[in-house]
This record gives structure tokens, C-alpha cells and sequence, in this order.
């Protein structure tokens, strides 16, 4: 027979409740922000570079896209596309949009060319030193490329990123401690 009184036995059963409710109602909220509100990432090679350096961790927004359309100059993160997939890539991509739908894009003589104007670039790397294009960028697609443009696997190898297939922008750097901050 037991020697807890009642009341004390019922006040250990319904923190133990709580504390269940606590960490499911933890589980479901991380579960939902993640899935469709924010999600963090880190930065596995410097394709991005000098925006985004190897290991950074980022801030990917996945709600703004439901109300806007990407723009250029967006940092995006994106799921492999069909021919990456076709090449085994499984992991999503972080590449910035150049090439909006509809807009004719060429690289040529070190610079990046939208419908025949140059595109003004002060986030890159270095020149890009091959020529790509001209092309016209599909409806419900854009052209990516990476800031470290001579060391970037991006459409001007593998083609266009179908809206679709665009994740979420990045929005802020949270790590490494010195470089945290708004991603611009």
C-alpha cells in the first residue's frame, strides 16, 4: 500500500504531464517553423565566396516567397533540379538569381549581360573569365550563379532553376560570431 497521499501522488502525475505536453508541443512548433517558416544552413564550399564564406550558417526564410517572387540579386537556396539529379546531387544548392523569367542573359568579356545592358556586380569574386549565353530565361525559371564565379557549379553548367525548386532566401548569418548579421 502506498504511503504518498493523494494529492501529492496527483501533483507528481501532472507535472509529468506537463512536462510531456512541453516537449511535444517544442517538438511540433520546431517541426513547423522549420518545415515551413525558417531553417538553418550552413555554407559547404566557396562558390559563394566573398559573400558567403565555408561554414557560415545562414537563415533560410521560407515564407516570403509565398507572397513575392524572387528577385534578382536574392541569395537563394534550391533543391537539385532535374539534371543536377541526373548527375547525383541529392543536396540542395546556394546560389544568388541573376536571370529573371523572360530576360535575355549572356556572359561575355568579363561580365554578365541582362537583355544587352551589363550587369553592375560588386559582390563577385573576380570576373567571370568564360562565356555563357546568350539565352532567354524560361517562364517560371531563373539563372543562378555563384559570387566566386570562375569556381561555381551553377546554370551556366547545368541550366536553369525552375521556381519550384527554390527552397527559400537567405536572410542572416547567425555564425561564425564575427560575421553575424543581415545578408545583403
Amino acid at each position: 500500500m502506498s504511503h504518498i497521499p493523494q494529492q501529492k501522488k496527483e501533483k507528481q502525475e501532472n507535472v509529468f504531464i506537463e512536462g510531456i505536453k512541453t516537449v511535444g508541443l517544442s517538438l511540433v512548433l520546431a517541426f513547423g517553423i522549420r518545415t515551413f517558416i525558417a531553417e538553418a544552413r550552413y555554407i559547404p564550399s566557396g562558390s559563394m565566396e566573398p559573400t558567403l564564406q565555408i561554414n557560415d550558417r545562414l537563415i533560410i526564410d521560407k515564407v516570403s516567397y509565398d507572397f513575392t517572387s524572387p528577385q534578382r540579386d536574392d541569395i537563394v537556396v534550391f533543391n537539385p533540379t532535374e539534371t543536377l539529379q541526373s548527375e547525383n546531387f541529392h543536396d540542395a544548392f546556394i546560389k544568388r538569381i541573376i536571370g529573371l523569367p523572360g530576360e535575355k542573359v549572356e556572359v561575355k568579356n568579363g561580365l554578365v549581360y541582362i537583355n544587352g545592358s551589363p550587369l553592375k556586380e560588386n559582390y563577385i569574386e573576380a570576373k567571370p573569365d568564360y562565356k555563357w549565353g546568350s539565352a532567354i530565361v524560361p517562364n517560371n525559371s531563373y539563372l543562378v550563379l555563384g559570387d566566386n564565379r570562375n569556381n561555381s557549379y551553377d546554370s551556366h553548367y547545368w541550366g536553369f532553376v525552375p521556381r519550384n525548386k527554390i527552397v527559400g532566401r537567405a536572410i542572416v548569418r547567425f555564425y561564425p560570431l564575427n560575421r553575424i548579421g543581415f545578408i545583403n
